[in-house]
Parts: structure tokens; C-alpha cells; sequence
């Protein structure tokens, strides 16, 4: 009777906004370990975007599929995108991983669920660094094989230590389990046809927000029709598109294209395929542009929501979006909506524990005055000074990592005040503030592009293109150490892909 395939699953997943003053550290993070990852598995993308509505034992049944036994390990993941890691969380959660796959008898595959723009302090690619640290336990014989969200940035050392990586090909995302499974069949696949996988990897210098890149608008959505037509080629397992992560502040910052071939006999042909799609990608440069309705100011997008026809008008305030990392509590936005007597809004929200503290110790129906935001971000904005009226609280008891909630209404602008860094982006975050989405004329959320869930109900979505530390407007971010030229912090200069 032939033994099953014996595929180790670990991972450490994160986007470090390294321009954010916060360090990212242990009690940042998620972690599960053992069989907890193959529960969490079949849930992955549930907690970011709320429109994962899978079944459970999906999962389960791709194990059964590939008929392997899965050896999970640890798989540590960022509550929220946040600031550069700390080292010694990283090599906390480094070292656990290499001890479980020293300690796992032998290996036929590993199967690594990452992000892609994992930063950590003194290390850089985090990605790297743990791939590098797996081969020297396993050796090269040990196929590995990643998962990555769209907005990674790769290293030619990855590349050149890893077997194959799959990627999310929607953003916002929708695919989070699907691309997990892709990276699963394709490693056991490889296994079990004794295949030996030839990645071509092509770095672009090419820095690009997400919101410029959503996948189903154009340029994006052709650029993946090409990958998807090279992928089906004989021999290829598969072409992947990496956006990047474009606030990251590193030398490995930018977008980039894979082609894997099926082994070493259809190489040619997926360096031509790699060749021909980031040409592909470096030609619309020029095209990525925003898919939504943009505002050039924050005041600019509060007027054009006030005259609006519809019912509800959302608006990001995209130069502080919790989701790229940022600390979250600039006051900027929320400064002008009260200088502009804005009623019948939301403004989610301000992380500030001890305002949230204050609100919570006074009770709802109580009259208060506070000190908002500013702490976190001494950057963009001081604490905003306002008064008002609590009119719900939320204090979170399931689930020490969730955030509690204070309601508190200025003249009608309700703000919502949260004990820990938080985004708002589905339905039921909102209901837990007690609010009624629709019914208010503004809602602003400091997200970029709409998480699906509230893209799927906005009457009218505005980007509003504010200040912060992930600012849309990539030149006006003090960038230090990125592989100079690049695009769009420098335009006149040639570039040609190279393998």
C-alpha cells in the first residue's frame, strides 16, 4: 500500500506599513497551531472581508482530494495590517515553525500560507528570510510551495528557494481559500507526478497603490485574461501577477510576474511566457487608475457627498486606511466634518483606548468631552477636541482580540471610538455600533477601495485622496530605501524585463 504524501502547513502573514510609527508585535498577531490550522483554514479571508461565506468542511475535502496527510504547524497571522515587525516576534514565530518541521519525521512537501509584504526590523523580507531558514532544516529535495495575497513584494532569493507560490487573482479580495487550494493541488500534483517546478520570476519596477490595480476593471482584468491564457499552456502550472505592496518602504518594493514550468524540459517556454506579461504589465503603467470615484481633497469628498442625489454616499479616507497599515486614529478627516457641521454621518472610527475608557465608565446617555485621535499618529493632525452624547456601547467579551466600541454622537455625526486599531468593513461591525448604514447620508470608513461586502450595498462609493501614512499619492511619501528608478516616483527612464 503506497504511504500518503506528508505535506507540513505553516505560515506567517502580514503587511508591514513601515512609514507607520507603530512596531508590530506579539499581541498583534493570531496564532494557531496543530489541527487548529486546518479549521482555520477553511475560514481564511472571513475575518478581513466578511464575504467569505464558504462551508467549513471545504477544506476537509480538499485534504481527502489530494489524499495527503497534512502536518500542521503554526501559522501566525497579523490581526491588521499595522507597522514593521519586531524581530523577536518574527523569530519567535520563525523558530517555532523550523523546530515543528525538524520534528515532523520526513517531508514530501511544505505548504506556506504568507502574504507577500511581510517586513520585519534588522531582516526586511520576512518571506525570504523564512524560506531561507526552512531550506537549510530541509534541504532542496523538500518542495515548497506559498500562498500569497496580491499586494506582496518578492525577493529573487524566493523565488530561487521556492518551488511555486499561487496568488489572489481579485482584489478587493474574494479568493483567499480558492488560491490556498491552488497552492495545495499544484504542490500535491508535483508530488505525485514527480514533476520538479521551474519558477520564472520578473521583478517590475513598478510601485502601485491597490486601489489602482483592482482586478476587474481594466488594466488588471486583461493582464490576468493573458495570465490565465500563458497558464494553459502545455507545460506551465501556472502564471501569477503580484500587484505589490506600493507603501512599502524596502529595496524589494514592486510589482512582479511568475510562470512556472511543470519541470526543467518547458523552461524556455515559461521565460517566455514570464517575458511577455511583464512587458505586458510595464505598457500600462501608465492605465492603473482608480475604480471608484475620486475626490482630490477630503473637503472636496465631504461637499460632494452633502450634494449628493443618493440616499448614502461612502467615502474612504484612503491616506489613513487601517487595511495598508496605518495607525488609524489621524484626526484630519474628522476635523473637517465637524469645522463643516456635518450631520446624519458616521465616521468609523478613532482607535483611542482611553477615550473609549472615559465612554465606557460614563454610560450611554451621557453627555461627554473628549481628546480624538492624534496619539497614535502625531504626524497628520492633534487630538481633535469635541463634545457629545454617548448613544451605544459595545464592549467585546467573546474574543479578547475583537475590539469594543463607543458610539458617540456630535450633532448628529456619529463617531465611532474603538478601545484598539479597527476597520470597519462589513455590515456587522456596524451593528455592533448600533448603526443603521443606510440610513445615515454620509458614512466614511478608513478603508481604500470598499471591503466587498459594503461595496456590494453603497448607493455611491468616493475615495477621497487624504494625507496619512498610506497616501495615494505615492510622491509625497518620504521613500528612503527603494531600488531607485522607479515608477512613479521616477518616469524618465527605460526598463526591458529581465530573468
Amino acid at each position: 500500500m503506497k504511504n500518503k504524501m506528508r505535506i507540513a502547513i505553516a505560515g506567517i502573514s502580514h503587511e508591514s506599513l513601515n512609514f507607520s510609527p507603530i512596531k508590530t508585535t506579539i499581541k498583534d498577531f493570531q496564532v494557531w497551531r496543530n489541527h487548529e490550522i486546518i479549521k482555520k483554514c477553511s475560514s481564511i479571508g472571513k475575518t478581513l472581508s466578511g464575504a467569505i461565506k464558504k462551508n467549513d468542511f471545504r477544506f476537509y475535502e480538499l485534504i481527502k482530494e489530494i489524499d495527503a496527510e497534512l502536518v500542521p504547524i503554526l501559522y501566525a497571522s497579523g490581526l491588521a495590517p499595522s507597522g514593521i515587525v519586531e524581530e523577536k516576534t518574527y523569530i519567535q514565530f520563525r523558530d517555532e515553525i523550523l523546530r515543528g518541521i525538524s520534528e515532523a519525521g520526513k517531508l514530501d512537501g511544505i505548504c506556506l500560507i504568507l502574504h507577500g509584504a511581510l517586513l520585519v526590523e534588522n531582516i526586511w523580507s520576512g518571506e525570504t528570510d523564512l524560506v531561507r531558514s526552512i531550506r537549510s532544516v530541509v534541504g532542496n529535495d523538500v518542495l515548497i510551495s506559498a500562498r500569497f495575497d496580491l499586494h506582496g513584494n518578492l525577493t529573487e532569493e524566493f523565488a530561487n528557494k521556492t518551488d511555486l507560490w499561487t496568488v489572489y487573482r481579485t482584489a478587493p479580495h474574494r479568493d483567499q481559500i480558492e488560491t490556498l487550494e491552488r497552492a495545495l493541488k499544484l504542490l500535491s500534483k508535483c508530488l505525485s507526478e514527480n514533476l520538479k517546478p521551474k519558477p520564472v520570476f520578473i521583478h517590475l519596477p513598478l510601485l502601485l497603490p491597490g486601489e489602482k490595480a483592482t482586478t476587474d476593471v481594466e488594466p488588471m482584468k486583461s493582464l490576468l485574461k493573458l495570465a490565465k491564457e500563458i497558464e494553459q499552456q502545455d507545460g506551465i502550472l501556472t502564471a501569477e501577477i503580484l500587484v505589490g505592496f506600493g507603501w512599502a518602504d524596502s529595496y524589494h518594493a514592486g510589482s512582479s510576474v511568475t510562470v512556472i514550468a511543470k519541470d526543467i524540459k518547458y523552461f524556455d517556454k515559461a521565460k517566455q511566457g514570464a517575458k511577455i506579461l511583464a512587458q505586458a504589465m510595464w505598457k500600462e503603467r501608465y492605465n492603473f487608475s482608480y475604480d471608484q470615484e475620486v475626490a482630490l481633497s477630503v473637503d472636496d469628498a465631504i461637499d460632494l457627498a452633502v450634494s449628493a442625489s443618493e440616499k448614502t454616499v461612502f467615502i474612504s479616507d484612503s491616506g489613513d486606511n487601517i487595511t495598508a497599515g496605518t495607525p488609524g486614529d489621524n484626526p484630519f478627516f474628522l476635523s473637517r466634518m465637524i469645522a463643516k457641521n456635518i450631520s446624519d454621518a458616521v465616521f468609523a472610527g478613532i482607535p483611542d483606548n482611553s477615550a473609549f475608557q472615559k465612554c465606557f465608565k460614563k454610560g450611554v446617555g451621557s453627555s461627554i468631552n473628549l481628546k480624538l485621535g492624534g496619539k497614535l499618529d502625531t504626524k497628520h493632525g492633534k487630538p481633535v477636541k469635541v463634545s457629545g452624547i454617548i448613544k451605544h456601547l459595545y464592549k467585546s467579551e467573546q474574543d479578547e482580540d475583537e475590539a469594543s466600541i463607543a458610539t458617540l454622537s456630535i450633532n448628529g455625526l456619529f463617531v465611532l471610538v474603538t478601545d484598539k486599531r479597527k476597520y470597519f468593513s462589513t455590515i456587522e461591525d456596524f451593528n455592533k455600533a448600533g448603526i443603521d448604514l443606510l440610513k445615515h447620508k454620509i458614512v466614511v470608513v478608513k478603508l481604500g477601495y470598499l471591503m466587498p461586502e459594503l461595496r456590494d450595498i453603497a448607493p455611491r462609493e468616493i475615495l477621497a485622496l487624504s494625507p496619512g501614512y498610506s497616501d495615494m499619492e505615492l510622491n509625497r511619501l518620504p521613500f528612503k530605501f527603494v531600488n531607485r528608478p522607479i515608477f512613479p516616483l521616477d518616469k524618465a527612464f527605460k526598463w526591458e524585463p529581465k530573468i
